[in-house]
């Protein structure tokens, strides 16, 4: 998602980056972007700084580390990726504490939408910061959404991931339980495409479920365990009932464990089927 973020970014701007593995930016040194050597190097040299790593410890290594949280002071971080509310509000403490000033900005969308400025985007910061980052969050999303204080638009992602989740478990049963009763999959999904029931990601995973074809992800399967998992994490001391979600957690860890760690999370139906294949099967 990253580096489809900045290949959109390129097509309006010149753009530095950093990556943990450095293999990793090869392509986007081929496609204009000029390569740092360190965080930290970012942080003198960039304004706003836009993160979008795998969770919040790689943000806490990354950002807060003693060699580079000194390069914090007056810089705008916009944090992007998938993180616990109270992960983000304690980042914002952190970064505010170091000197500077930090947004949260997850984003709905995978790939496609990265490379064509479609994403999704929603922003958690004062209104003041989000009007002057909007010009910037413009490039990568149309329609950039304030949410409220920081905390609130990680939360709003973490409510969407975990429809994500729960839907994409729920249909692989039901369309494992039709084959297996012998109802052709065309009339299950004709009447489930009039109902009240559809949802359009139904369609979107369909056609990977029936071919077990879970390569070239848009969305990994252990990503969305993880965010399973944060969505649980701060759910649990509100009081509400989740062990529906922890059911699903369970299954995305069948899946992971099968080795679908990697692939795209429609995987989700092969762990729910009764014969679960394994990605050389």
């Amino acid at each position: 998602m990253g580096a489809a973020m900045v290949e959109r970014l390129l097509t309006q701007k010149p753009v530095m980056v950093y990556n943990r593995s450095p293999e990793k930016l090869q392509p986007l040194q081929r496609a204009g972007a000029d390569i740092a050597s360190s965080v930290l190097d970012v942080l003198q040299q960039c304004e706003p700084i836009i993160l979008m790593v795998s969770d919040g410890a790689a943000i806490q290594s990354l950002l807060l580390s003693e060699s580079t949280k000194t390069g914090l002071n007056q810089r705008t971080i916009i944090q992007m990726g998938t993180i616990g509310s109270s992960e983000s509000r304690a980042f914002q403490t952190a970064v505010e504490a170091a000197g500077g000033q930090y947004l949260e900005a997850p984003v709905l969308g995978s790939l496609p939408e990265a490379k064509a400025g479609k994403l999704l985007i929603m922003v958690g910061a004062t209104s003041e910061q989000f009007q002057r980052c909007l010009p910037v969050l413009q490039l990568l999303g149309t329609e950039p959404q304030w949410i409220g204080e920081v905390g609130t638009a990680a939360a709003l992602k973490l409510a969407l991931n975990q429809l994500i989740a729960s839907l994409t478990t729920a249909f692989s049963l039901s369309l494992s339980f039709v084959q297996q009763q012998g109802v052709p999959v065309e009339v299950f999904m004709n009447i489930l495409r009039q109902s009240a029931l559809y949802a359009p990601t139904f369609d979107k995973k369909l056609e990977r479920m029936l071919d077990q074809n879970y390569a070239n992800p848009n969305f990994p399967t252990k990503h969305l365990l993880k965010d399973t998992g944060l969505f649980l994490r701060e759910a649990e001391p509100l009081g509400l009932a989740v062990d529906s979600l922890a059911g699903v957690q369970q299954i995305l860890e069948t899946a992971c464990d099968a080795g679908w760690a990697e692939s795209d999370y429609s995987a989700l139906f092969a762990a729910v089927s009764a014969a679960l294949r394994s990605p050389e099967a």
